[in-house]
């Protein structure tokens, strides 16, 4: 008993130790977890800065829209830069606007779908921009306890081998190889549970904004359709 109680008394249960004592399935199981929680992290980094970039990028573009300033100065202004959000959306459907008109449009109800489809194309595009890598997270998050079990379940499967190998079961013997295996499970839901959280809130962050690209382009399609009429219902009256 005094032999078994030295031996526990001097068995290393530190997380490095777990790690190291390990078997090389399981080891690399913990080493994959841990590269998914960095990952993980760095997404989250990433779109917590995108996020709050494109709130401002979107409320600085409603206020300046909504300032009585001429689409055609404000198109002038936004045509040469690199644009993202609300401001992609109106460049692209006033692109295809000027477009139209250079080249002698004379279907309302054909002007009006292209400058749909334009809006509706980049949309598409902004939206994808917005929930990409999302789709890690969520895998991370549903696969990570799993591959934690198995690492687990192969850990004790080791470690029910070295007990039967040794003939004892002493807490000494046992403790150890159990806690080498839990430890995979452990880090699993480290790295699972951040990143079921970060995928919800992300993918209701990248809806709302989705809805506020929907609502503008909507609304910005009622103002052209109004100047599509002015501009061309005198021209087919005339003829």
């Amino acid at each position: 008993m005094e032999q078994v109680g030295l031996a526990a008394a001097h068995t290393d249960v530190s997380l490095w130790s777990l790690f190291m004592q390990a078997g090389l399935v399981v080891k690399l199981v913990m080493l994959g977890l841990i590269a998914a929680s960095v990952w993980t992290w760095a997404i989250v980094i990433d779109k917590y800065l995108a996020f709050g970039r494109a709130r401002r990028q979107f409320d600085k573009f409603e206020q300046v829209f909504w300032s009585g300033q001429s689409l055609e100065e404000l198109y002038r202004s936004l045509s040469e830069r690199n644009n993202t959000g609300l401001a992609s959306i109106f460049v692209a459907a006033m692109r295809e606007w000027k477009k139209s008109f250079e080249r002698g449009a004379r279907s309302p109800i054909g002007l009006q779908m292209r400058i749909d489809r334009a809006m509706d194309v980049t949309l598409s595009r902004e939206s994808e921009g917005l929930t990409a890598r999302l789709g890690s997270l969520a895998t991370i998050g549903s696969a990570g306890p799993f591959v934690g079990l198995f690492g687990t379940v192969v850990g004790i499967m080791t470690s029910f081998q070295a007990i039967a190998g040794s003939k004892s079961t002493n807490l000494a013997v046992v403790a150890p190889g159990i806690a080498e295996a839990l430890l995979a499970t452990a880090i699993g839901l480290v790295a699972a549970i951040p990143a079921v959280i970060a995928y919800n809130k992300f993918s209701a962050d990248a809806g709302k904004l989705s809805g506020r690209m929907e609502g503008f382009a909507d609304e910005f399609s009622a103002i052209l359709s109004r100047q599509i009429d002015e501009k061309l219902q005198p021209r087919a009256a005339a003829q």
